[in-house]
C-alpha cells in the first residue's frame, strides 16, 4: 500500500487537482472513484478521464482499461493515506475545529481573521467528513502557512480518525450538546467523541483554545495545554455582548476593542471570542481582528438575516438540535418587536429522546410567551399542541401563501432536511 500511495502522490505533484465528480471537467487532476450508497464511481472513470482528468483510481479490476486506471484496494482508504501522505510533508500550524453547534461559523470567523496575515487553506463550506477532510489537505501547498480543518462526526471514533489523517497541532471544541444521538446513542458518546480531539491533542503535545465558561470542557481539558477565552478578564481573550437588535455588538479585552458584526444572536459570542483568541494568539493586529469580523457575512442558511419587501427574517435553516434551538429562541425572546413569528422545523437524528426534546421545545415556547408559532414536520405535527403544526414545508407553504404575512419579524429554524428557506418566497 505504502508503494501505491507514493506512486499515486507522485501523479498528484505532477496533476495536484482532485476531482470525485465525473460530471466536472478539472483539468490536470486525479479522478478518485468514490463509492456511496447510490452510485459507484468506478462507472464514472471514463467520463472523468474525457472531461480532463489525467488519472482515474479505481477499485474495481473490470473498469481498467488502459494504464491510465490505477487499480487500488479501496478508493476511500486510498484518498485519506494520500491526505495523510501529505499532511506529513507540511511543519505547519493545523488547527482543528469540531463541536455540536457552532463549528462552521467559528471555522469561517478564525479563516478570515488569519488570512489577514497570513495565507491560509480553511474547509469549505462545511465539508467536514471522511471525505471532506482528506480534500481539504490536499488542498494545502508550499505557500500554505496555517491551515484550518472543520472536523464533523455522528459516530464514535470519527474524529479520532480524521485527528489521525489531518494530525493538528492546535485543536478547539466550540461546545458539546445533544445531536446526532441515533449515532451517539446519547450525550456521553457525542462527549467522547468531541473528546477525541483532546485525547489526540494530549498525545501529541498540541495546544487546544477552550472557553473557560464551559464547564465540560474545562473539565475534558485539564491535562491539556489550553489558551482560555471567555467572559471573564482572567482569560487570554475576554469580551462580552453589548448589544443585540438583531445583530450582535461586543466588545473584548477591553471597551476599546468594540465589533459590530453581522452575526445574529448573543450565541455567536463565544464563536467570535474564540477566533478572536486564534487570531491574538497568533500575532494578527487588533484592527485587521476587528475588519475580519465585521466583514463577515453568515450564508447558507445560516443565522441569516433576510429582508423581505414585507417581512424580517432570521434564517437558520442549515441545522438543528436542542442546544441550537433553544438558544435561538431565548435570543429571539429579546429582539424588541411587536410582532414576532416562530417557525421551526424538526430536530432530526435525535434517536430514543426525539418527542420528549421536541416536547421541551413546544414548553420552551410556551413559557416564552410566543403566540404566533408555526411547527413544521412529522415529529411536531404528531406532539398535541396548541401551535400550529403542518406535516411538512410544502403543507406549510401552500396554507401560509394566503395569510399575507407583513410587518413581522420572523424567525425560522430547522434541520437542512424541513428544507424551510423555501418559506422565503411567500414572506
Amino acid at each position: 500500500m505504502k508503494n501505491k500511495i507514493e506512486e499515486i502522490y507522485n501523479l498528484f505533484n505532477s496533476f495536484p487537482n482532485i476531482n470525485t465528480d465525473s460530471r466536472k471537467t478539472i483539468d490536470n487532476s486525479l479522478f478518485f472513484a468514490l463509492k456511496g450508497e447510490n452510485f459507484n464511481g468506478n462507472k464514472f472513470a471514463e467520463i472523468a478521464l474525457k472531461n480532463g482528468a489525467e488519472y482515474a483510481i479505481i477499485d474495481e479490476k473490470k473498469f481498467k482499461k488502459n494504464n491510465r486506471y490505477i487499480l487500488v484496494d479501496n478508493v476511500l482508504e486510498t484518498l485519506q493515506k494520500l491526505a495523510e501522505f501529505h499532511r506529513n510533508k507540511f511543519n505547519i500550524p493545523v488547527i482543528a475545529i469540531t463541536g455540536t453547534n457552532g463549528k462552521t461559523t467559528t471555522k469561517e470567523l478564525i479563516h478570515q481573521i488569519l488570512s489577514k496575515k497570513y495565507n491560509t487553506i480553511a474547509t469549505p463550506g462545511n465539508f467536514n467528513n471522511h471525505i471532506g477532510v482528506p480534500l481539504s489537505l490536499l488542498s494545502i501547498n508550499k505557500t500554505t502557512e496555517i491551515a484550518i480543518i472543520e472536523m464533523g462526526a455522528n459516530h464514535t471514533k470519527e474524529i479520532s480518525s480524521l485527528c489521525k489523517i489531518a494530525k493538528p497541532n492546535y485543536g478547539l471544541i466550540t461546545n458539546i450538546g445533544k445531536a446526532h444521538l441515533e449515532g451517539f446513542k446519547n450525550i456521553q458518546g457525542v462527549i467522547d467523541t468531541k473528546n477525541e480531539l483532546y485525547s489526540y491533542l494530549y498525545k501529541n503535545n498540541g495546544i487546544a483554545f477552550v472557553n473557560k465558561n464551559n464547564n465540560i470542557l474545562l473539565n475534558l481539558s485539564k491535562n491539556l495545554k489550553k489558551i482560555f477565552y471567555g467572559t471573564t478578564d482572567d482569560c487570554y481573550c475576554f469580551g462580552n455582548t453589548l448589544e443585540i437588535n438583531p445583530f450582535l455588538k461586543i466588545f473584548y479585552n477591553n471597551k476599546k476593542q468594540i465589533i459590530q458584526s453581522q452575526l445574529i444572536g448573543d450565541y455567536n459570542l463565544e464563536n467570535i471570542l474564540s477566533a478572536i483568541c486564534v487570531g491574538k494568539y497568533f500575532k494578527v493586529d487588533d484592527k485587521d481582528i476587528i475588519n475580519a469580523v465585521e466583514d463577515y457575512k453568515p450564508c447558507n442558511n445560516r443565522s441569516q438575516f433576510v429582508k423581505t419587501e414585507r417581512n424580517n427574517i432570521i434564517l437558520d435553516a442549515y441545522n438543528a438540535n436542542p442546544v441550537s434551538v433553544k438558544a435561538a429562541i431565548n435570543n429571539f425572546n429579546l429582539l424588541r418587536s411587536d410582532n414576532k413569528i416562530v417557525i421551526l422545523g424538526d430536530m432530526l437524528e435525535l434517536g430514543d429522546e426525539s418527542i420528549s426534546e421536541h416536547k421541551n421545545i413546544i414548553d420552551l415556547l410556551s413559557k416564552s410567551g410566543f403566540k404566533n408559532v408555526i411547527l413544521i414536520g412529522e415529529i411536531f405535527s404528531s406532539i398535541n399542541t396548541k401551535f400550529k403544526t403542518y406535516k411538512n414545508t410544502n403543507i406549510a407553504l401552500q396554507n401560509l401563501k394566503n395569510e399575507n404575512i407583513s410587518s413581522a419579524d420572523i424567525l425560522i429554524k430547522g434541520s437542512r432536511k424541513n428544507y424551510l428557506e423555501k418559506l422565503i418566497k411567500i414572506l
